[in-house]
């Protein structure tokens, strides 16, 4: 009984998911190649650059994007080591710095062809040398599109930043309102569309962005649950559906587990019903909006394999506990930075040490 008492059990939300897993094909030569210019980077001590190597990033962007051509799953890559660098970054700062951070990566985003000023972090030219590569294949709505939405993005972090200074875990809706950009889910929809040249009305069409919404929440509430574990033990749970839900309607983790099970399964109704009301703009940007919408929904099965197929949150335990659904309790752990560099947490052998007690 003890044993089971330190065990959270993790709902599978995918049963029913109609798009399976698939990978893209172009990934393991894609991965050499972006892993290597991300460590040229040195953004991270020896130690963490380990830890940041078990995650996969290179894999989740395959997984989301299977059909894209080489070059996009390149882009793919680079922009999951952004998104998670720059979540290792601000995630240990207060919001006074992680508004710097976000302050420069906005004005490297508007002038990408501009050589970043010594000594700045080192976010400004990583983000610099994604989107000098990004511009020269992706079409520009699509361009303009992932601008607006990745700013939202790193906007809503300093909003994030501000709630961890203060302590404050945000009711349920409130919650969900900052996590939607927090994600960043939709700025990554970029991939998606670069290759396309759909008119803005569709996009500004209601079903179109129901159905968007639909997937970015689906994602947001599969990673908060896998998430909720690391993130407890790392002292980050404040920022997570998972402890919203358990504050809110006082709930234990796996009352709250089961709650978010079935709001994923009620999102999930949605997006299938939705499909069924997209409107017609013609035979040749139908095509083209389909193609969109399979690469979206995609999403949400990639991000799920990719949650228990590399270890950021489950470390080597990823396979046995997508069998099991049962994820042991991590301890708290501590999570320090010192001057510049960024201590990214390795649970796996944390992982091995819980279950063998």
């Amino acid at each position: 009984m003890e044993t089971r008492a330190r065990m959270i059990y993790l709902p599978d939300t995918m049963t029913n998911w109609p798009w399976p897993r698939i990978i893209n094909p172009h990934f393991e030569a894609v991965k050499l190649e972006v892993d290597a210019s991300f460590r040229d980077f040195k953004a991270l001590s020896h130690e963490s650059q380990e830890a940041f190597d078990k995650c996969d990033f290179a894999r989740l962007a395959a997984l989301l994007h299977p059909d894209v051509p080489r070059e996009h799953l390149r882009i793919g890559c680079d922009l999951m080591n952004i998104y998670f660098i720059v979540d290792e970054y601000t995630d240990i700062e207060n919001a006074a710095v992680t508004k710097r951070m976000v302050d420069l990566i906005i004005d490297t985003l508007h002038n990408p062809h501009e050589i970043r000023p010594e000594g700045e972090c080192i976010l400004g030219e990583i983000m610099r040398r994604f989107w000098a590569r990004a511009t020269q294949s992706a079409s520009l709505p699509s361009q303009r599109r992932f601008l607006d939405s990745f700013i939202a993005y790193i906007r809503a972090l300093v909003v994030e930043a501000f709630d961890r200074d203060q302590g404050h875990c945000r009711s349920i809706n409130g919650y969900l309102k900052l996590r939607r950009d927090t994600c960043g889910v939709k700025s990554c929809f970029f991939v998606c569309e670069m290759g396309m040249d759909l008119p803005d009305e569709v996009f500004q069409h209601p079903v179109i962005a129901q159905l968007e919404e639909c997937i970015i929440e689906l994602c947001l509430i599969d990673n908060d649950m896998a998430s909720y574990n690391r993130e407890q033990a790392t002292g980050d749970e404040n920022h997570n559906l998972i402890t919203a839900v358990m504050l809110e309607l006082d709930l234990d983790v796996g009352g709250a587990m089961a709650w978010a099970a079935r709001y994923h399964a009620e999102v999930q109704t949605r997006f299938i019903d939705a499909l069924t009301k997209i409107p017609s703009w013609g035979p040749s940007v139908d095509v083209l909006v389909k193609e969109y919408i399979d690469g979206i929904a995609i999403w949400v099965r990639g991000h799920h394999s990719w949650s228990y197929e590399s270890q950021r949150y489950f470390g080597t335990m990823g396979t046995q506990i997508q069998q099991t659904r049962l994820v042991p309790k991590l301890p708290k752990v501590n999570r320090k930075a010192a001057s510049a560099e960024v201590n990214v947490v390795d649970l796996s052998m944390t992982y091995i040490m819980v279950q063998h007690e």
